[in-house]
């Protein structure tokens, strides 16, 4: 998944594509490619790594064609190569495809297809996508399309372009952005607006489940049932800056709304279709192995410490099994107790954090399992651990986390499911009840979001303030201090969080008048113990800002202002938790005039220990 282009029109479609694949960058890839639909021939040019590669691939060609498709890759099944690279064809070079998404039921497909006589090349989920409409093409390029996307499950934007059909292009779209830009006698299709705006501003925004067909001299949109959809003009008025942004004021603004999209991609393909049991197809050890598994450790830095903090009470919890968890810079340095029947598993957004890479190498030298938890493919964790688990969250560009740690989160909920019920540990009416609502997630970060203005009234009261304190109890304490971690980082407010209970403990000689607290509110068996830590602050005069599920009224007696979650099982509350506490920490920064993507003094990727 990442970036997609297309053209059709009197121009040369070459320079087009390349241009819009260079608008796209921002969105981060690890290789590139483009189709042209030339002397009766599709011809395919891809090159893994920076878009000057593919450049000086095609440096000296002279091109003709008028019609074309573009794509920079983000790999998620398959490692980066010219291989796996976009766009895929079908046996006969007859069709190209390119596409962002996750094929859920791929395999299935791909083993139908192999059964139909196809023969395939790279290891990408993309690629069953031509062989589908080489399979189902009787002439008409839409129909096969339409065809096509109701054998699928999952996600995905694509466009296909057809040497059957050259002066067309189709394009289709489920769950992933896709743009089409309304020129002059050409047209042109992206995933972003941005790769459109040296062309046109007046563009068609695709809807879940239309297609388009798509023309030099005009476009036809219809639904997945074939009917006429009239879509209306939408001009962009956005600046080039703001329309990579998605007409979101920043790059951490854009991510948070992106969340929806992550987790229901980061649970792609690993609930079975009865959702009663998790599959993690990555994960290679045996059910033998994982019941002789004796201790966990988990290793992580920032963000990810955070996630796999939530990770150890899960796995605890569903799994009965001892879980460790270390920061990275600190866990080779105590000469851990790891031996090979111990489970180690190492979280980082890049897969290249030093410590983090140190401390897996230690835990493979001393013998154990590895299981990375990452959200880049063929990273240098990646290609080291044992094992995989891709968090799918897309590329994270704001130096602050946010879509990352809520898919690490995901999966950390996945592994603790899989672990309990390949050992037995769970019963299998808990676990429908956890995969249900693990599926229910998305849908409920939307709720909050599309609610996020509540958050509001509290930034201008607060936004002078030099100090706040985060405080909850069993799993609200480790998103506290997720939540305290955002605050500081790019508001530059002294943040701090404390388990509530230790509040008597000496953290109390800090709570003051007006200062405020975030009191999380959401494990219902702490409930009471909580709101008496939350009487203990306001006899301080402290502020208390509690967040708590959706109609729980003894909270609004208590604390000042209230954020409502909506319910969820309380094991997955860490995950709409922190959204609030990422938009607040967004707002105070904002407010305050701080550089919301680049806080200073930090880095995206910590690559040096």
């Amino acid at each position: 998944m990442c970036g997609i282009v297309g053209y059709i029109g009197s121009g040369l479609a070459a320079p087009v594509l390349l241009r819009g694949l260079k608008k796209l960058e921002y969105r981060g890839y690890d290789s590139s490619g483009i189709a042209l639909s030339e002397d009766n021939k599709i011809k395919v040019y891809k090159q893994v790594g920076k878009l000057d590669a593919l450049r000086n691939r095609l440096e000296g060609k002279e091109f003709y064609a008028t019609a074309g498709i573009g794509h920079t890759r983000w790999a998620t099944h398959g490692r980066p190569s010219n291989t796996n690279a976009h766009p895929h064809t079908d046996c006969q070079g007859r069709f190209a495809v390119v596409h962002n998404g996750i094929i859920e039921n791929y395999l299935t497909l791909k083993e139908w297809l192999i059964s139909k006589g196809h023969e395939f090349l790279s290891e990408t989920d993309t690629e069953v996508l031509p062989h589908l409409i080489e399979e189902f093409y009787e002439g008409d390029l839409m129909e096969t399309v339409i065809a096509a996307t109701r054998k699928l499950e999952g996600s995905y934007a694509m466009v296909v372009l057809s040497l059957d059909e050259p002066g067309r292009l189709v394009a289709a779209r489920q769950d992933s952005p896709l743009v089409v830009g309304l020129g002059d006698g050409e047209n042109f299709l992206a995933s972003d607006i941005p790769a459109l705006l040296c062309h046109t501003r007046k563009t068609y925004i695709l809807e879940d489940g239309e297609i388009a067909d798509i023309t030099a001299d005009g476009v036809r949109v219809i639904d997945q049932y074939g009917r006429p959809v009239d879509k209306q003009i939408f001009e962009v008025k956005w600046e080039a800056a703001q329309a990579e942004k998605g007409g979101f004021d920043h790059f951490m603004l854009k991510e948070i709304h992106e969340q929806p999209r992550a987790l229901k991609d980061t649970l792609s393909g690993r609930i079975d279709p009865e959702g009663a049991r998790i599959v993690l197809n990555e994960i290679g050890m045996t059910a033998e192995q994982i019941r002789n598994i004796n201790k966990i450790f988990i290793s992580a830095c920032g963000t990810a410490y955070h996630a796999g903090l939530v990770g150890k009470h899960i796995i605890e919890k569903l799994v009965r099994v001892p879980v460790e968890i270390d920061i990275a810079s600190e866990f080779r340095y105590r000469n851990p107790l790891v031996d090979d029947k111990s489970l180690v598993i190492v979280v980082s957004q890049s897969g290249e954090t030093a410590d983090t890479l140190a401390a897996l190498r230690e835990s493979k030298r001393k013998g154990a399992r590895t299981l990375a938890v990452t959200n880049v493919v063929d990273s240098s964790i990646a290609r080291e651990a044992d094992d995989i688990l891709y968090t799918w969250a897309g590329p994270e560009i704001a130096v602050a986390s946010t879509k990352a740690y809520t898919t690490q989160l995901t999966c950390m909920y996945l592994v603790a499911l899989y672990l309990a019920q390949q050992r037995g540990t769970l019963p299998d009416t808990e676990a429908r009840s956890i995969i249900k609502e693990l599926k229910k997630l998305s849908d409920k970060v939307k709720v909050i979001l599309d609610n996020s203005h509540i958050i509001d009234q509290f930034v201008q009261d607060y936004r002078l303030s030099r100090s706040a304190f985060f405080i909850g109890r069993g799993l609200d304490y480790t998103v506290a201090m997720e939540g305290a971690l955002k605050l500081k980082e790019i508001s530059y407010i002294h943040a701090e969080a404390y388990a509530a209970g230790e509040l008597k403990h000496g953290t109390l000689a800090l709570i003051v008048e007006g200062v405020p607290v975030i009191a999380l509110a959401t494990q219902q068996e702490l409930f009471e113990k909580m709101v008496s830590n939350i009487k203990e602050v306001k006899a301080r005069d402290a502020t208390v800002i509690a967040l708590a599920m959706s109609g729980i009224k003894d909270i609004e007696k208590v604390a000042d202002h209230v954020l409502e979650i909506p319910r969820t099982h309380p094991l997955l509350a860490p995950v709409l938790a922190v959204v609030p506490l990422q938009l607040l920490a967004y707002r105070m920064a904002v407010a305050r005039g701080c550089d919301v993507d680049q806080p200073r003094n930090l880095a995206k990727s910590v690559t040096v220990e």
